[in-house]
């Protein structure tokens, strides 16, 4: 070890012992702590490849108990700032790239047109951009209206909080308030704008005012919006596969969509091209391969769009249904001036209240809030309020950690069931985290194709989706969707004995 290697883990653990711990705190010592290790990490004063103190070291010099820095050192790997080495211990993750100071207020503003709106009315066609809900793409649903396995992103509106939802519905409308019965802001209801900040700074780690919330009427009017933003044909790049609905919203706004094929890490910031204005990622769960995207790659990406002035677009569709640890910060926490965060309540809660939000850099808010007078939104005002009492009262929250668990033990049930009926026909992704398993075909299945297995499947009762259908979806890409949250344990077999008898006889 050199003296500056020295020198550097010597202010590394004297900056650990010199930490503020708040024990009296609203914030619990586990999240003050891994907040100030990523910090440090990130800043630089802990370097990749530096090695961490043991856990129980840690524990006994911040006085806190060694479940606590585990449970650190736990969430922290896996969100991808350090690494474990055998017999060796606990290092900050080699394979981050340098990092210049954070400017999370620098407006990304010289390639987001300030006139792009009027740029599009001299000749452009965001105007004609479709209305597009967030609902992920799913084959049609029986003529009952019932989903059927394993038509994939669908929540389980059975366990819906009727009750607690009914409840709010009533306070808000019993004796509304003189503001609910004047002109509705075309931001959105500005309580429920609050509630959403206060959420994404508890769930996503992301720390933004209710003043950077746009409510939306789902992703598909937020992408909208963000394409008004842009200048005029703008390059756009985009994951290949990706979801459908946004990549048509930003075309037929005028931009150009270039794809860029994704691996077991997601998308490579190596493919960025300097001559595009804006990403579109799914980081925290690639859609619909389900990877996530290590750090390493996050920071490079940020890197990519503050040396062009450029966006990341972080669209955020599932990331809260994790089912190991707490749901992995998103992108827009460590460098809010860089990405717009797209989010929606469709899978969270139902998609029927047609409700979704996006969190814009600050610099951006005012010229956003301008389009929007220009542009209105289509998101009703009846739920708004009753959502926004359905986040403070915290019945959100608890619906949320419970169709967790829920989902967890569907994903579970759904993972033994293929892996003991379905061996050597299908390989299912173990994700930990999602809506859907993407299976990806096994030898026994012989080269057949995916699409002819979904057709099968929908003449069978079930819904499968084929993953080369989706959008940009490169070629060789074979294998099949399968959604479990909206399904029960019986259903879901009940789904896997039909798709057994479709592979095995077909």
């Amino acid at each position: 070890m050199t003296s500056s290697d020295k020198s550097d883990r010597a202010n590394f653990e004297a900056a650990l012992l010199a930490l503020g711990l708040d024990r009296a705190g609203a914030v619990g010592l586990q999240a003050q702590l891994g907040a100030a290790l990523r910090g440090m990490i990130l800043s630089g004063a802990a370097r990749p490849g530096q090695r961490l103190p043991a856990s129980r070291t840690l524990a006994r010099d911040l006085g806190l108990s060694r479940a606590t820095t585990l449970g650190v050192y736990d969430q922290l790997l896996a969100e991808g700032y350090v690494e474990t080495r055998q017999g060796a211990g606990t290092f900050v993750a080699a394979d981050l790239p340098p990092r210049p100071a954070l400017a999370t207020d620098a407006p990304p503003a010289a390639r987001v047109s300030r006139g792009a709106d009027a740029g599009r009315a001299s000749g452009g066609t965001a105007g004609s951009a479709p209305a597009i809900t967030d609902v992920r793409p799913a084959e049609p649903m029986p003529a009952d209206g019932r989903p059927r396995p394993f038509d994939p992103g669908l929540p389980d509106m059975a366990r819906f909080p009727h009750r607690h939802w009914a409840r709010q519905l009533e306070h808000a409308w019993r004796d509304p308030e003189p503001a609910l019965l004047g002109r509705a802001d075309p931001l959105g209801w500005l309580a429920l704008r609050a509630a959403i900040a206060a959420h994404l700074g508890a769930w996503r780690g992301m720390h933004c005012r209710a003043a950077q919330v746009f409510v939306t009427s789902g992703s598909g009017e937020a992408f909208d919006l963000l394409a008004r933003l842009l200048p005029p044909a703008a390059r756009v790049h985009v994951e290949a596969p990706c979801y459908g609905p946004m990549r048509d919203t930003l075309e037929a706004a005028g931009h150009l969509c270039a794809p860029l094929a994704v691996d077991d890490e997601g998308l490579d910031p190596a493919g960025l091209s300097s001559r595009a204005a804006a990403v579109v990622v799914t980081p925290s769960r690639q859609y619909p391969l389900g990877m996530t995207m290590p750090l390493g790659r996050r920071l490079a990406l940020l890197d990519w769009a503050a040396e062009g002035d450029r966006l990341v677009i972080e669209d955020d569709y599932d990331s809260e249904f994790r089912f190991a640890g707490a749901p992995l910060p998103a992108m827009a926490s460590l460098e809010p001036g860089r990405v717009v965060y797209v989010g929606s309540f469709s899978k969270l809660l139902s998609p029927t209240l047609r409700l979704g939000y996006v969190v814009l850099p600050a610099a951006l808010v005012d010229h956003a809030a301008k389009i929007r007078a220009q542009h209105p939104g289509s998101a009703s005002l009846v739920a708004q309020p009753a959502l926004a009492r359905f986040m403070e009262t915290g019945d959100f929250a608890i619906h949320l950690r419970r169709m967790r668990r829920l989902y967890g033990q569907r994903q579970r049930h759904l993972l033994q069931l293929l892996r003991s009926r379905l061996d050597g026909w299908l390989v299912p992704q173990d994700a930990g985290s999602g809506m859907h398993l993407v299976c990806r075909p096994g030898e026994r299945l012989d080269g057949r194709s995916d699409r002819d297995i979904a057709a099968a499947a929908q003449e069978a009762g079930i819904d499968c989706r084929a993953l080369s259908s989706y959008p940009l979806a490169p070629e060789g890409l074979n294998g099949l969707v399968l959604g479990f949250s909206a399904f029960d344990e019986a259903q879901l077999t009940r789904g896997v004995e039909i798709l057994t008898q479709v592979l095995t006889e077909g």
